[in-house]
């Protein structure tokens, strides 16, 4: 299948026609783009907000404040993908598509990308209008916890930062097993907690302190630069998150540490059977 998408120049113009929703607001407004922490049955609406108020600075900022990293990251996370020629591939939280983009390399049958988040899905059309015009990829306005696909309809599928933000993060790990076939690929890449004491220290004061700072002076508003050190704190990581995938469904699990522990890829395969809790 592949993405049928209007001209770059009007895709762009819907951006940005779609971002002045949110910059004729107060500052007193804008700074009110911070989800609920943890799992919650209204979070899901609260995220698709948050990066909807950010999407037309969300590249910028992940490069800035990654120091470049995240191209290395992801990078990390689509070799672990596998053998994909010919397959169907599923970019969970895709955003702005550059996960989902980056998978082409693989030369899979077919690619999409799922995300609850209006403005950043036309943000990943238009890129593709610029520079992948043709390329068998597509993106859909979903949510992860309800899959709007077949069982055993996918290869693999991969989370770029997105487990986090789930409502019900084991609602979304079994509906991503659901779709996925049996001994398929599931790849997640998401922060981490340092383990070195200095490396940690150094990583609560950057982003406690200096990443909120140049979320604000790029994007305008706070809160999405609070919520991201909040929630990597409350989120399962290393071991814990593992038992949340076999619980959910996944086997052969494992994590690798990227970058001294900031950031953690985990890997687990689907199994055949109930999905269902």
């Amino acid at each position: 299948m592949l993405c049928h998408c209007a001209s770059g120049s009007s895709l762009q113009l819907s951006i940005d026609s779609e971002c002045t929703k949110f910059d004729g607001q107060s500052r007193q407004a804008l700074m009110r783009y911070y989800p609920t922490i943890g799992e919650d049955e209204h979070k899901e609406t609260e995220v698709a907000a948050m990066f909807d108020a950010i999407a037309h600075r969300y590249d910028l900022l992940n490069r800035v404040l990654s120091f470049g990293l995240d191209c290395r990251w992801r990078k990390a996370a689509i070799r672990r993908l596998g053998e994909q020629k010919n397959g169907r591939i599923l970019d969970v939280a895709t955003g702005t598509g550059d996960v989902a983009l980056a998978t082409l390399q693989l030369e899979p049958m077919e690619v999409v990308g799922i995300d609850i988040a209006k403005v950043m899905l036309m943000s990943a059309r238009h890129k593709v209008a610029r520079k992948f015009l043709g390329a068998p990829i597509v993106f859909v306005q979903g949510s992860a916890e309800r899959l709007p696909f077949e069982t055993d309809s996918f290869d693999a599928a991969i989370v770029a930062f997105g487990v986090r933000n789930f409502s019900n993060l084991d609602a979304g790990l079994r509906s991503i097993g659901r779709v996925l076939k049996p001994q398929a690929p599931l790849v997640i890449l998401e922060f981490g907690q340092p383990e070195s004491k200095p490396i940690r220290a150094f990583y609560e004061m950057y982003s406690r302190l200096i990443l909120p700072r140049i979320g604000r002076a790029f994007s305008g508003v706070t809160g999405p630069y609070k919520y991201l050190p909040d929630s990597i704190q409350a989120f399962p990581h290393g071991q814990g998150f593992l038992a949340r995938l076999q619980e959910c469904g996944f086997e052969d699990t494992f994590a690798e540490s990227l970058t001294f522990g900031i950031v953690s890829l985990y890997t687990g395969y689907a199994t055949a059977g109930d999905h269902s809790d």
